[in-house]
């Protein structure tokens, strides 16, 4: 019986061993691309991986965790993705429209770093950027600041782009038709109320949201040149 029940014990644990922590976040990310954070539960990712879920918490503690380590895979393949010889300016820039991409295609990581403030997914992120801030030659003093401008600035335009989508694959609306009554309804607003709006509506129509992103980005690379040129003439 005591030989029995080690053989047992020995089978779970090559089970547990076969299955692993990069096979169950691989399946962890596809459940949540397809249905979403509510979509993702241990019973469903085990059905998914045919095993059990005691074989899934011998890695894995909790959905938050497994949710963190999910964002964290994504996060990691956009900031470690090649950049040889680029400029900072031109690294910061495609950083930014990496995440910006990455948030666009799995949705729910905006959600998932903000639920993980201070954890690996946002340190990846945050050094990442700073790295290239002070190979800006950013002052140290103002380097902070910095990296959170452009940090909250790629997660919040990259996360509400995001939001925007899946609202519409929800509700079934077709971009360029919500675009077009969008700006059909801005072209009639009162013109002494509302002149600046009425005077883009038509560029609303064909309007590119990652070029209107990178406009964002290039706005404050202008801004940290601003930074380095005022430490020169101060000099």
């Amino acid at each position: 019986m005591v030989k029995k029940s080690l053989k047992k014990s020995h089978a779970t644990r090559r089970r547990e061993e076969a299955l692993s922590r990069d096979r169950i976040i691989e399946a962890a990310i596809a459940i949540l691309d397809s249905s979403g954070e509510d979509g993702l539960t241990f019973r469903t990712l085990s059905e998914r991986l045919a095993t059990g879920p005691g074989a899934i918490y011998w890695h894995i503690a909790n959905k938050s965790e497994l949710l963190t380590a999910a964002c964290d895979a994504i996060v990691a393949r956009t900031m470690n993705a090649p950049l040889v010889g680029a400029t900072p300016e031109a690294t910061i820039r495609a950083l930014a429209l990496g995440m910006f991409d990455a948030i666009d295609a799995h949705p729910w990581v905006g959600s998932a770093l903000t639920r993980a403030p201070g954890q690996l997914p946002m340190v990846r992120i945050l050094e990442a950027i700073a790295q290239q801030v002070r190979a800006l030659g950013v002052p140290d003093q103002e380097q902070w600041a910095t990296v959170g401008a452009l940090l909250n600035y790629i997660l919040g335009v990259g996360g509400q782009n995001a939001a925007n989508g899946q609202l519409a694959r929800t509700r079934g609306v077709d971009r360029s038709d919500f675009l077009e009554a969008v700006s059909t309804a801005w072209s009639q607003l009162d013109p002494d109320q509302y002149p600046f709006t009425r005077s883009v509506a038509g560029q609303l129509r064909a309007h590119d949201d990652r070029m209107d992103f990178l406009a964002g980005i290039d706005l404050i690379l202008r801004g940290i040149r601003g930074l380095r040129t005022d430490r020169i003439d101060l000099v």
